[in-house]
């Protein structure tokens, strides 16, 4: 158990940052789960309208330091390259 009142206040704000970053993980984790829906189906539309959703949000986490840059570009890398072999 943190001892100092700044050990504290450091574990407290640990705390918040922890339940905020835990909501933006599961907002992205959503996104990508009705993107890899919409790819499954096969329908082009929906998994063009669900990337464009969730490429936002990927790129909004790893802004935020919930996913590395690269790994958020990579993901939406692959998953546009995904979304556009549906069609071919």
């Amino acid at each position: 158990m943190a001892n100092t009142a700044s050990a504290k206040k450091a574990a407290r704000v640990i705390a918040r940052r922890t339940t905020v970053n835990q909501a933006r993980r599961s907002r992205v984790r959503t996104f990508l789960r009705k993107l890899e829906e919409a790819i499954a189906t096969g329908d082009k539309t929906a998994a063009t309208a669900a990337l464009k959703a969730a490429e936002p949000e990927i790129m909004r986490a790893s802004q935020k330091g919930v996913i590395h840059k690269n790994t958020a570009s990579r993901k939406v890398s692959r998953l546009a390259s995904r979304v556009a072999k549906i069609g071919a």
